[in-house]
């Protein structure tokens, strides 16, 4: 995917001052604010290309920060902001009315007010200021606390996503404090020059920092450095966030970048600006607008975004068009849109595109005529797609709709945050949907695709660490529907989704795995380890064998990819990796096992032995060992554990296949598997007492014998 910036002023007006805008923000994608230093606040309307002067502010107050107050979460209709906080340099913060007036000023810090954030809620202010103290007020201007005081300015500040903590800057330091008294605080040394900008993101609640040294950084909410730039020309004077969290903006001397959310750049340009000393990004994340020293305002918009599948790429060429390219045949078809668009996925032969108003659901044998439904509220945060159908997330809520744009449900659970949920917080399959909660990380909610109620018993999924990453698998019987997912120690786990009353066992598949993702064709999982990349043939061996599961892994190294590198996609047999440097790798893996696994799901046993025989990998008869065990095929199951010389495993199965009656047959499987309890429990409703006795006397369980 290569972004570039488009900009604006062919056909816009723009306004030129004498004096430097300082500060920019949006109240809808259409509309923005700016304040410039000859005190003037002026809106500008980029439908029409009209701009207006709001208001014309005392000669005594010079502007330095604004921010919009935050539209209500869970608010169907697109609601405009009404009211903005705008700090000063004569020591006072303003709320600002949309039409102008000036409800309210307070004496907030003595020396320059030199940033100004509402909390995600609403509910809180925070003013840093040339005083060196951070102050929380109340929603109508009322102060609260003094968060902290220190003997150099704080020139930047921004709230943690759960609006608990305040990060800001104090030098070359940055400083994460906690809003309850006596909390540990985080500090450490982030740029070798005075930090001039900071912003947090509260989707992937990753850290960037602005500074002198003329960098930027990335770190994550630890203080860990997850990227560094090279030194530019100048100081670094602005950085923003896509509210997606997905991309960032950077701002400096004649200079506006758009960076991945990993750091790497994709679009450099050169304005004629002088430094930029605010960005801001629109609602939908399509735009930026940039406050610049010589007095103009810049605005840009984000184009060329790509996204492949198979033999297709599409690329969004402007704003209200999109280019598909079928790379077989070299046919090119021109998708053009009412509005602009603001989300796209390519997936499972469906292109999703929502626009502002809309969302249009193409077919790649069909591109011509779309599917089109008018959406709830205008700004799709992300879509996923599963084979049979795609979820939207927007600010009100998470919708599930049929490709043929029928409503299917929309999954709620209390105190849900559909603003801060991304593709490695939210996994679809086609009858499930998970989503990991925000207010308690350990916990993962699984929902039924079709009904939007919850899976099972109610109950859901608690893991004993927090939890990172989670992923459905695609392929397969509801039953047997599986979830893996990684925790904060890096651990890559696996476990049922269905869960009635008993407790499901979550096992750990790997350690030190950073990223990982789930073949769309069948359920084989792939994963970055530490320095290997490792693909898990069949991750259910877990529940069958756990001897065999190295035997069932195809691993190789990985450091050809460099650090952080990050699983885009496994579609087919290709799995497509993005190094730290923006670049692409593809990897194919052998396609014997996806064939191996479409064998046993059409119960064709001696297909699939034949197929090994074939290929003549230790690695394909180990995944039909377990395959054959978790399908109580034990003829099978003897062969392949015979190819991989598991003697002992052939000779138990051989007394299982001679004894007299089937529930006993049964339970023997399962405790080949380990299920020992339920093992007893087969014998004991089969009133074979005798032999549920028996086995716990082999295993020496001798309470259980009792």
């Amino acid at each position: 995917m290569l972004i570039f910036l488009s900009f604006y002023g062919k056909n816009m007006k723009v306004l030129h001052w004498k004096k430097l805008v300082s500060c920019v923000g949006w109240t809808t994608a259409e509309e923005l604010y700016s304040c410039s230093d000859d005190h003037q606040i002026v809106k500008w309307n980029l439908l029409t290309g009209e701009t207006s002067q709001i208001v014309k502010l005392p000669d005594d107050i010079y502007p330095i920060d604004l921010h919009w107050f935050p539209k209500s979460l869970g608010i169907k209709k697109q609601t405009q902001a009404e009211i903005f906080v705008l700090t000063s340099s004569d020591g006072k913060f303003h709320l600002i009315s949309k039409l102008g007036r000036v409800e309210k000023s307070v004496e907030a810090h003595s020396g320059a007010v030199l940033a100004g954030r509402w909390n995600y809620e609403g509910t809180a202010l925070v003013t840093v200021g040339e005083d060196g103290q951070i102050k929380i007020w109340s929603k109508t201007g009322m102060l609260r606390s003094t968060l902290a005081h220190q003997g150099t300015p704080v020139y930047s500040v921004a709230w943690g996503p759960d609006s608990e903590k305040v990060l800001y800057t104090a030098g070359k330091q940055l400083i994460i404090k906690p809003l309850q008294p006596n909390a540990k605080i985080l500090q450490w040394k982030a740029h070798d020059g005075i930090i001039l900008k900071v912003d947090w993101n509260s989707v992937n609640d990753l850290i960037l920092s602005a500074g002198e040294d003329c960098k930027y950084k990335v770190w994550d909410s630890y203080g860990r450095p997850l990227y560094s730039s090279q030194p530019h020309e100048h100081p670094i004077t602005s950085v923003a966030w896509a509210p997606d969290g997905e991309l960032f903006a950077v701002g400096s001397f004649h200079t506006l970048r758009l960076c991945d959310k990993t750091g790497w750049s994709y679009a450099l340009e050169k304005p004629n600006t002088g430094s930029i000393f605010n960005i801001a990004w629109s609602v939908d994340g399509t735009q930026i607008a940039g406050a610049c020293g010589n007095g103009h305002v810049v605005f840009a918009h984000v184009v060329e975004q790509r996204w492949e599948w198979k033999n297709f790429q599409v690329t969004l060429t402007k704003r209200r068009t999109m280019q598909v390219r079928n790379v077989l045949n070299d046919a090119v078809d021109l998708l053009e849109f009412r509005d602009r668009v603001i989300k796209a996925s390519l997936n499972y032969a469906h292109l999703v595109v929502s626009t502002s108003l809309q969302c249009y659901v193409f077919s790649t044998k069909n591109w011509n005529t779309p599917l089109i439904f008018d959406l709830k509220e205008g700004t799709v945060s992300l879509i996923l797609q599963a084979e049979r159908h795609f979820l939207l997330v927007d600010g009100g809520g998470i919708y599930l709709y049929s490709y043929e744009g029928r409503f299917l449900s929309s999954p709620k659970f209390p105190g849900m945050r559909t603003d801060i949920l991304n593709a490695q917080t939210v996994s679809l399959s086609n009858d499930t949907i998970a989503i990991k909660d925000k207010a308690d990380e350990k916990i993962i909610f699984l929902f039924e695709a079709s009904t939007g109620k919850p899976m099972g018993d109610g109950k859901f999924l608690s893991h004993k660490n927090e939890v990172l990453e989670i992923a459905l698998d695609q392929k397969g019987l509801t039953n047997d529907r599986k979830i893996a997912f990684i925790d904060k120690n890096r651990d890559l786990y696996i476990t049922s989704v269905k869960r009635f009353g008993k407790e499901e066992q979550i096992i750990k598949l790997g350690t030190m795995v950073h990223t990982l993702a789930w073949s769309d064709t069948c359920n084989i999982l792939c994963g970055l380890q530490d320095t290997r990349f490792t693909v898990w043939y069949y991750p259910n061996t877990v529940y069958v064998d756990r001897d065999i599961l190295p035997k069932t892994l195809y691993e190789r190294d990985a450091s050809e990819f460099s650090k952080n590198p990050h699983i885009v996609s496994f579609v087919g047999n290709q799995v497509t990796i993005r190094r730290a440097d923006g670049s692409l790798v593809h990897i194919s893996i052998s396609p014997y096992p996806a064939i191996l696994h479409e064998y046993v799901s059409s119960s064709k046993w001696e297909d699939a032995v034949r197929l090994c025989r074939f290929v003549k990998e230790q690695t394909m008869w180990a995944c039909l060992a377990a395959m054959a065990v978790a399908n109580q095929d034990m003829t099978t199951a003897e062969i392949a554990y015979a190819a991989i010389g598991e003697i002992d495993k052939v000779q138990y199965i051989n007394s299982i296949k001679n004894l007299p009656s089937k529930e006993s047959k049964m339970a023997h499987i399962l405790m080949f598997s380990g299920n020992i309890q339920e093992a007893e429990i087969v014998l004991l409703q089969a009133g074979l007492v005798y032999q549920a006795i028996q086995i716990n006397i082999n295993l020496y369980n001798w309470e259980s014998s009792k």
